[in-house]
């Protein structure tokens, strides 16, 4: 396993971490490792085919060329 070593860090934040570490029953360098694998952990993409059809249940009993006509007078 590899050692990471952090210098310099404001006591302030390094407070605020061991309370953090505290109310989650865990040590400092636990948590640490908690908010990193958080951070650099990506979220699985999502296609933008997925959102087909999402919203169409609000835009059902309105007419679209209406709707466009009447945004664009608004903003004279």
């Amino acid at each position: 396993m590899a050692v990471l070593n952090v210098k310099s860090v404001p006591q302030r934040l390094y407070r605020k971490l061991q309370a953090r570490a505290k109310r989650e029953r865990r040590s400092v360098a636990q948590e640490v490792i908690r908010i990193l694998e958080r951070a650099l952990t990506e979220p699985p993409r999502v296609s933008i085919m997925d959102l087909q059809g999402l919203g169409k249940e609000i835009w059902r009993p309105i007419n679209s060329d209406q709707y466009i006509d009447a945004e664009r007078r608004s903003w004279d």
